[in-house]
């Protein structure tokens, strides 16, 4: 449920506009030079440009593969991968990869102008190499044209210039993707059944109609491939997990940011929870607390792959310590214990590397966990965003 730039409508239509500008008399190379600098500050134009979507307001039959591909008629989605490696002698990193679309007017645009888009397409590359305690971050930002970027349904495929997903003739997929540090080829295959969370894959966000998505998971895909990080290459495997949403909403003013968990827990069940942050309305608006959104919710997935929508009371988060990033001063969580009384689950999740901070066009902490409970164990990613003293602040 996830990202935090689109929660400041006025900010992404200042740096897309930015972008555009930017890539009309840039080469490719230089509008990634160029879009990487760009911060994250308030933007100078009131128009979220969100007229004439489509909205999630209600369950619709999700089918396949096309809801795998893109669906112009709504603002925002995202690709968003995740997973845990390990090498045959135990060395293990943390990954992601994510691909983000934002319409600037509904539709496709015009098929005569190759140049011609109604897309901005960017991505967000991360590796946690957990034996040496060292991450690695990058952001691209490209728009949906000339082939430089895009996503299709049939076969599915979505890419920014060589970050790619796409599927293979067997029904798996491949990821691939590589920056100045570091090259990852996997290939990934479920090992379960799509996971729609919400009612039916409606996942609401706040009371207010429209803000919603369409949101499902899978939540458990076997991976294998290669890694190559400064100059020494691997054979790894293990395990990833999908997210995929697409809505046209904005978090309420209410909402500060959200605590996001997915968990893969080795009796073959999963977990995702998500916590809405809400601002407390008697304190100064620039300062945040930990007010859980009743609207907050999550799923817990069998073994087979049944899923059971969990609501806000049915888990509790309770924080174990704090980290504070010495790059932007931004004071995260750091460490947690989720009950699930209902379930009789209590886990607790403690980060293997405590800097996963992406610093790119906007900053959030987003990293591998180790789960540990009563007779239980796992691995999972967490996502913090809504921390930050004041936006783009250092």
């Amino acid at each position: 449920m996830r990202k935090y730039v689109f929660a400041y409508p006025r900010l992404f239509w200042y740096l897309a506009g930015l972008f555009l500008c930017l890539s009309a008399c840039l080469p490719p190379d230089a509008q990634h030079r160029a879009s990487a600098k760009i911060s994250a500050i308030e933007a100078l134009s009131s128009q979220s440009g969100s007229l004439g979507f489509a909205r999630a307001l209600k369950p619709r039959p999700f089918v396949f593969p096309q809801d795998a591909g893109p669906h112009p008629d709504f603002q925002t989605e995202w690709w968003y991968y995740t997973g845990h490696l390990s090498t045959s002698a135990g060395r293990d990193f943390g990954y992601q990869l994510t691909f983000f679309r934002r319409g600037l007017k509904p539709g496709l645009a015009r098929k005569d102008n190759a140049w011609a888009t109604h897309q901005i397409y960017f991505a967000h590359l991360a590796l946690s190499d957990l034996q040496n305690q060292q991450f690695y971050a990058q952001e691209r930002w490209q728009r949906g044209s000339l082939g430089l970027a895009g996503a299709q349904a049939q076969p599915f495929k979505v890419w920014l210039q060589n970050w790619q997903v796409q599927t293979l003739p067997d029904g798996s997929t491949a990821l691939q993707a590589q920056n100045q540090d570091f090259e990852l080829r996997l290939k990934l295959s479920s090992r379960k059944p799509v996971v729609l969370h919400g009612q039916a894959g409606l996942s609401q966000k706040s009371p207010q109609a429209g803000n919603a998505s369409y949101y499902y998971s899978q939540t458990r895909l076997q991976s294998e491939g290669s890694l190559k990080l400064k100059g020494e290459q691997w054979a790894v495997k293990g395990q990833s997990w999908l997210d995929r949403e697409w809505s046209t909403s904005v978090l309420s003013k209410q909402q500060v940011g959200w605590d996001w968990f997915s968990l893969q827990l080795d009796d073959g069940r999963e977990l995702m929870l998500y916590q809405l942050r809400n601002r407390d309305p008697g304190k100064n608006s620039n300062e945040r607390d930990q007010r859980k959104d009743p609207i907050s919710s999550g799923s817990l997935i069998d073994k087979e792959g049944k899923k059971t929508a969990l609501q806000a009371s049915d888990f509790q988060i309770e924080v174990l310590g704090q980290w504070q990033s010495p790059h932007t001063g931004v004071v995260y969580p750091s460490g947690w214990r989720l009950s699930l009384p209902k379930y009789a689950l209590k886990l607790e999740l403690q980060p293997l590397q405590k800097d996963q901070e992406l610093r790119l066009s906007f900053a959030y902490w987003e990293g591998a966990v180790q789960v540990s409970g009563a007779g239980l164990s796992g691995k999972g990613y967490v996502e913090l965003t809504g921390y930050e003293h004041r936006f783009g602040a250092k």
